[in-house]
């Protein structure tokens, strides 16, 4: 049985929400290209303001929000990838390879590819990131790396050069029914409610990312806020799992996307990431249908 959290806790959830909505873009970014997945680099965030939701509330004051939350993602993030089997090394400051850094970014390292991102080792990973996609000082980066200027420099240097010079590989695409999510995309955009439902097994999990969490029968009030809502899904690829790109009246873009564990033709799980919009425009969607 699901119990409601208290209201003040909600109210504070959503103050604290409300106060951070600025940086999250930016948080996402982020962990997004340290993860090589939009889908893990927002596991991170959710983590990431969890932590320090749980931290402001031992504080008698609020920190500088910014360098604090990055600080936090990035150690995250680095927990992250230990438990996967990525290790992190410090980078050691070769004096002669600094010497010539220059301090602006190369525009094709903005505009590198998720998979390129994930070739570096993690600290260059991260001080590139850092500096030449979202714009930080070197001050800033060494910060939330815990790191010195100079180890910054030297993998700003490295891994730059590495960034535009290695080829991702190429992504392994994962099992999945795809008839289940034709079957469910089909059922969504002729509007047939009950046929949805039908499809969602009694012990489905639903998760409303940043928003809400239900289970079971409660999944079933899901669908009553899109009874009003002018959204159409197709069926798209993203990161070697097949996902439902949700596009609203008129536009030419997803504006986000759904996910969906199927088993036997029943839903057993649906995760959709419509109140975190920003994370479409990290997603590099191949549509399908």
């Amino acid at each position: 049985m699901t119990t409601e959290p208290p209201a003040i806790l909600v109210d504070a959830r959503e103050q604290f929400l409300a106060l951070v909505a600025g940086v999250r873009p930016e948080l996402h970014r982020y962990c997004a290209r340290l993860t090589g997945s939009v889908i893990e680099g927002e596991d991170i965030v959710q983590e990431t303001l969890a932590k320090a939701f749980y931290a402001l509330s031992l504080s008698p004051e609020v920190p500088a929000l910014r360098p604090w939350l990055f600080r936090i993602a990035h150690n995250a993030a680095l927990d992250f990838l230990k438990s996967h089997g990525r290790r992190y090394t410090e980078v050691l400051a070769d004096v002669d390879e600094v010497a010539g850094f220059v301090d602006q970014p190369d525009p094709a390292v903005v505009r590198a590819a998720l998979a390129r991102f994930v070739a570096l080792p993690v600290a260059q990973r991260s001080a590139v990131i850092l500096k030449d996609v979202l714009g930080h000082s070197l001050e800033e980066a060494a910060d939330t790396m815990g790191s010195t200027i100079m180890a910054v420099k030297a993998a700003l240097v490295r891994g730059r050069k590495r960034l535009l010079q290695d080829e991702p590989a190429g992504a392994t695409v994962a099992e999945t029914t795809r008839a289940d999510l034709d079957r469910y995309t089909r059922l969504f955009n002729a509007r047939d409610w009950d046929g949805l439902r039908a499809m969602v097994g009694q012990d489905c999990r639903l998760d409303l990312v940043s928003k809400s969490q239900r289970r079971g029968k409660r999944v079933g009030m899901y669908f009553e806020r899109y009874e009003t809502a002018d959204v159409r899904l197709r069926v798209a690829r993203l990161e070697g799992r097949l996902v439902c790109a949700a596009y609203l009246a008129g536009a030419p873009q997803p504006a986000y996307f759904i996910l969906l564990e199927t088993a036997a033709g029943s839903v057993t799980a649906i995760r959709d990431f419509r109140y975190v919009p920003y994370i479409a425009a990290e997603a590099e969607l191949e549509i399908l249908d």
